[in-house]
């Protein structure tokens, strides 16, 4: 089934973004014309408040809340369907296959106690790689209530590819945090990044340059080492509200599972000595 613009335009333009690196502009949807529902939804802090909103909700405030969520998370489906098919016009297929059943309710059961949303998401997109293998042209059906059960047996491998295409979203979401609130720490990391064997010296006089402000090799030093601090702040959060109120150990669990704990011990230790 092929999705109606301007939903399906809106998709392709979010697609191009992604695959463009354009993490600024890779916003799927245009929540302008409800300031006050994008207002509200900028407060929810958790991912399983926003996925009740999105299938209960008020329709505006619902609609609203499935863009934001489709927005978040359509580079980690759309990188996952290319993994596992490695043809962008499938994935694609398949992507806005995925975009029209979330949008359309099939997540109403999705429940918090029955296991994490990323399991829900994970299992959908294994049946729909599924479906396609073994080329079964038929409607599409309701996901199914067992959404968060056994993945087919393929599992080993589909949990591979996936963990890794949600954990590069959530490093994603952290990045573009990062730039959005602290603009200048992302310039400092994102050099360090481009040029991890440049020296201080060399690391402070080209950051002078693009900052346009003096630093000194100890200033450029300190502001990275803040710059990672901060990323790894804003990564533990984005993992935090992924999850519904995990527990201090629930959310070791999930950087373990995701491959980022070694990103973020540190921002851990210091959020558990707060807590």
């Amino acid at each position: 089934m092929v999705i109606a613009l301007p939903l399906r335009s809106l998709l392709r333009q979010a697609l191009q973004d992604l695959l463009a690196g354009n993490r600024g502009a890779a916003v799927c949807w245009d929540l302008m014309g409800n300031q006050d529902a994008h207002s509200r939804l900028s407060r929810i802090t958790t991912l399983w408040t926003m996925v009740g909103q999105a299938h209960h909700g008020p329709a505006s405030d619902a609609a609203s809340a499935q863009r934001v969520l489709m927005e978040r998370y359509c580079g980690a489906v759309y990188r996952y369907l290319l993994g596992a098919l490695h043809n962008p016009e499938v994935a694609e297929e398949l992507f806005q296959e995925f975009a029209l059943r979330f949008c359309r309710g099939d997540f109403h059961r999705a429940d918090p106690t029955r296991g994490r949303f990323r399991d829900y998401v994970k299992t959908a997109l294994i049946n729909l790689v599924n479906d396609y293998h073994h080329q079964r042209k038929v409607s599409p059906r309701p996901l199914p209530p067992e959404l968060a059960g056994p993945a087919p047996s393929t599992a080993d491998l589909n949990d591979a590819q996936f963990v890794e295409s949600w954990s590069k979203e959530l490093m994603n979401q952290a990045w573009a945090e990062l730039d959005k609130t602290h603009p200048t720490l992302h310039a400092v990391l994102r050099f360090h990044v481009e040029n991890p064997d440049a020296q201080s010296p060399q690391v402070a006089e080209q950051l002078s340059a693009q900052l346009g402000k003096r630093l000194t090799p100890t200033n450029a030093r300190v502001m990275l080492h803040r710059a990672r601090e901060k990323y790894a702040e804003l990564l533990v959060e984005e993992v935090r509200r992924s999850l519904e109120s995990p527990t201090q150990e629930q959310l070791l669990r999930e950087l373990r599972e995701l491959h980022l704990l070694t990103h973020c011990r540190s921002a851990l230790e210091r959020r558990s000595m707060h807590s």
